[in-house]
């Protein structure tokens, strides 16, 4: 199994983060790689404007495709990097209460909300410029999650043992003190989607789910595009057929346990802990 064989069956085998963090990955080399071909083919071309989310609310509505795309979009490796640690750490633990599709609505939504303060804090700080990150969908993440469970116990090396709160409080903490400071939208960015995981989480509460619709829509279309199973040609066998089609029932059997057991130990150990026979066997179970 290569490399590229590899990756396909980690992307297909993980869940919603592990998806996410391949995603944002996978728009970050392409545009290194388009800057790469423009400079190179000395072209100007400011693609930049049309992904990034513009704090001018005219600029914004001539682009409002922005609203989404900025949170798939990186300003650079380091900031690439930083937020997909915490979006792994925060999307594991809010797998620990809530599902992927919960999750996937929260980083969507949580993004949008973050991106909509973005925009009016122009109004009161009256400063233009452009927002890309994934930075206010993962406070959405880490900030539900704390909001949900705030007592949960977390090991942090060099530290010890601390409460979640006390995490989220710090990021939290480190936001408000650069207000003032350079990137002062991004900030207040960050703040919005870590007002819409809190508010995620009380309205969660009262019974409403505020990413069912949000999952109802990538369930309609995950239906409108998957092909029709073909119907099976039909074949009349003769009862000295029996048993071969009994021992190919048991192969198949035998080959779902071995698939289960698997992903069993993916749930539990995570991917890497797979000898080369096992990722392998799975590799070709899926094809």
């Amino acid at each position: 199994m290569n490399i590229l064989d590899d990756l396909k069956l980690q992307y297909k085998t993980g869940g919603i983060v592990q998806k996410l963090i391949f995603c944002n990955i996978v728009v970050f080399v392409f545009f290194a790689l388009l800057d790469v071909i423009l400079k190179l083919s000395k072209i100007n071309f400011g693609y930049y404007n049309y992904i990034a989310l513009s704090s001018l609310p005219d600029e914004f509505l001539m682009k409002p495709w922005t609203l989404i795309t900025f949170n798939f979009m990186h300003a650079g490796f380091l900031h690439l990097f930083f937020n997909l640690m915490v979006l792994h750490f925060s999307g594991r633990l809010f797998n620990t209460y809530f599902t992927d599709k919960q999750l996937l609505g929260v980083y969507v939504l949580g993004g949008v909300f973050s991106g909509l303060t973005y925009i009016l804090s122009y109004l009161f700080i009256d400063k233009a410029g452009l927002l890309v990150g994934a930075s206010g969908a993962i406070m959405a993440i880490l900030i539900a999650t704390t909001t949900y469970a705030p007592f949960m116990l977390l090991r942090i090396p060099l530290i010890g043992i601390v409460k979640l709160w006390h995490v989220a409080f710090v990021i939290l903490f480190i936001d408000l003190i650069q207000l003032p400071l350079d990137n002062t939208g991004g900030h207040i960015a960050h703040l919005g989607g870590a007002l819409f995981g809190f508010i995620y989480i009380k309205i969660l509460q009262s019974g409403t789910d505020l990413t069912k619709p949000f999952s109802a829509i990538l369930d309609f279309f995950a239906t409108f595009f998957k092909p029709k199973k073909k119907t099976p040609f039909k074949k009349v066998h003769r009862n000295d057929t029996k048993k071969s089609v009994n021992s190919f029932q048991d192969n198949k059997d035998v080959t779902q346990k071995q698939i289960d057991d698997i992903l069993d130990k993916i749930s539990k150990s995570g991917y890497d802990s797979l000898t080369k026979e096992e990722k392998e066997f799975l590799f070709k179970a899926g094809k």
